[in-house]
């Protein structure tokens, strides 16, 4: 639900942007945040810049496995003020999938986004001047096998 609406600071997916509309421009924060039981450095690679509503834009955080062993994450992220996040579209981004750091491994995490212009015919947002995209990386959580205590039917003792 908060992924189609926008509630809640989420924003969109897109498949492309329209392309800028007017020369109204918004600034964009990236914030970065890692869990402490992540061993990794993880921040973006520029903490703002100003784009045009309608613009598709490229942005790159960092990430530094510090540990001594592969390490994978999952990402989670919203965007504030949150009346903003139905506006703030991402084509593609690294939150989509899980990723994995070996021991010592840096890598660049690209995120492709644009904002609606509507944002700026919309009453509730047409005062919002700055957007802020926020990431936080976890450890992923391991897959649950499911496991079957039953005995397979040929391995039942017959009475």
């Amino acid at each position: 639900f908060c992924q189609v609406t926008g509630y809640g600071g989420t924003p969109q997916v897109a498949a492309a942007a329209p392309g800028p509309l007017s020369n109204e421009k918004i600034t964009i924060r990236f914030d970065a945040n890692t869990n402490p039981k992540l061993p990794w450095k993880f921040e973006a690679a520029r903490r703002e810049i100003t784009v045009r509503p309608g613009e598709q834009t490229l942005a790159f955080y960092e990430a530094l496995n510090r540990g001594s062993e592969s390490v994978t994450g999952t990402a989670v992220f919203n965007v504030t003020p949150l009346k903003a996040g139905a506006y703030f579209s991402k084509i593609q981004c690294f939150c989509f999938t899980e990723q994995t750091l070996a021991a010592g491994q840096r890598v660049d995490m690209p995120v492709q986004f644009f904002i609606d212009p509507e944002i700026f015919t919309d009453p509730d947002t047409k005062d919002v001047t700055t957007v802020t995209l926020s990431y936080t990386f976890y450890p992923a959580e391991p897959e649950e096998k499911s496991v079957d205590t039953a005995e397979p039917d040929n391995k039942r003792k017959k009475s």
